[in-house]
C-alpha cells in the first residue's frame, strides 16, 4: 500500500472516530453520571469517570413513586409501544397495498388527502382529538394513546406503498389465474415480501412510542397507567432537590429496549430503508 494512500485510510478513520464520538458522547455521559452524586455529577461536567461507582442510584430510581416501581411504569411503556407498533405496522400495510395495487373512485385524490396529513403538525390535532375522547369517557385509560394508529400512519403508508410498488406486478397476475382474490395476493403474496419495509416500521414506530410524552401526558392521570417518559419527568420536582444520579439511572435503563431491537434489527433497518426509495 502506498503511503498516500496510508496517511489517507489512518485521516478517514480518525475523522470518523472523532464523529462518532461526539456523537455517542451524551449517552456516556448520562451512563457514567448515573453512577455520580449530584454534588459529583455537576463539580466537573465535562469528567466522564466517577470518582467511585454509587449503585444505589438504580436501587433509588427503581423504588419509583407513590408505592409503583419503575417495573410498573416499564411495563405501561411496553403494553402501549407493542400494541400500537402492531396496530401500525398491520394497518398501514393494508392501505398502502389499497392504494398500490387495488383501483378505487377519486384514488388520487384520497392519496393527496393522506399525504397532506403528514404536513400537519401534531398540535392542530391535539385539541379537537382530547375533546372527542373525552366525550367518549376514553381519558383515563391507554385508548387514546393506541386508538389512532389502528387506522395507519401517512409516513409509514407512503413508506410501504414505494415498497409493493417495487414487486412486479406479473406476481400478480400468476396468483389471479391460480384463482386468489385480492386479499389472498396480499397475505400470501405482496406481504411476506415486504418483510424489510414491515421491520423498518416496527422499529421506528416502537422507538416513537416508547419514546412519547406529549400522548401519555394529555391522556394518562393515573400513576399506575404512567409510562417511563412521565415517571422520568416526577424526577424533577421544582419544590425540593431534584435526584439527579436516580433519574439519569433510570434513563439509561430506558433506552436498552430502544438499543435491543436496533440492534437485532438493523440488517432490515437498512435493506427496508434502502428498497423504499428513501435513499439518502
Amino acid at each position: 500500500m502506498k503511503r498516500k494512500q496510508l496517511i489517507g485510510r489512518i485521516v478517514y478513520h480518525v475523522v470518523i472516530m472523532g464523529f462518532a464520538y461526539v456523537m455517542i458522547y451524551p449517552i456516556l455521559w448520562m451512563f457514567f453520571a448515573s453512577f455520580k452524586d449530584n454534588m459529583e455529577i455537576f463539580a466537573d461536567a465535562s469528567k466522564l469517570w466517577p470518582e467511585h461507582f454509587d449503585f444505589g442510584n438504580y436501587a433509588r430510581g427503581w423504588a419509583g413513586f407513590s408505592g409503583y416501581t419503575f417495573g410498573t411504569f416499564f411495563k405501561n411503556s411496553a403494553v402501549i409501544s407493542v400494541i400500537s407498533t402492531a396496530a401500525t405496522v398491520f394497518s398501514s400495510a393494508i392501505i398502502a397495498y389499497g392504494f398500490a395495487r387495488v383501483k378505487f373512485k377519486f384514488q388520487k385524490f384520497w392519496f393527496a388527502v393522506m399525504i397532506s396529513t403528514m404536513m400537519l403538525p401534531i398540535q392542530i390535532i391535539m385539541v379537537p382529538q382530547f375533546i372527542i375522547f373525552h366525550k367518549l369517557n376514553m381519558v383515563g385509560t391507554i385508548l387514546p394513546v393506541v386508538l389512532p394508529h389502528f387506522f395507519g400512519v401517512p409516513f409509514f403508508i407512503f413508506l410501504m406503498m414505494q415498497f409493493i410498488q417495487g414487486v412486479p406486478r406479473d406476481l400478480d397476475e400468476a396468483a389471479k389465474i391460480d384463482g386468489c382474490s385480492k386479499y389472498a395476493i396480499f397475505y400470501k403474496i405482496i406481504l411476506p415480501l415486504m418483510k424489510p419495509a414491515l421491520v423498518t416500521a416496527t422499529i421506528f414506530q416502537f422507538y416513537w412510542k416508547w419514546d412519547d410524552f406529549l400522548g401519555p401526558l394529555l391522556y394518562l392521570n393515573k400513576p399506575e397507567k404512567y409510562t417511563a417518559t412521565l415517571a422520568l419527568r416526577l424526577f424533577a420536582d421544582p419544590g425540593s432537590t431534584v435526584p439527579w444520579g436516580e433519574m439519569l439511572s433510570m434513563a439509561t435503563l430506558s433506552i436498552v429496549p430502544i438499543v435491543l431491537i436496533f440492534l437485532i434489527f438493523q440488517k432490515y433497518l437498512v435493506e427496508g430503508i434502502s428498497t423504499s426509495g428513501l435513499k439518502g
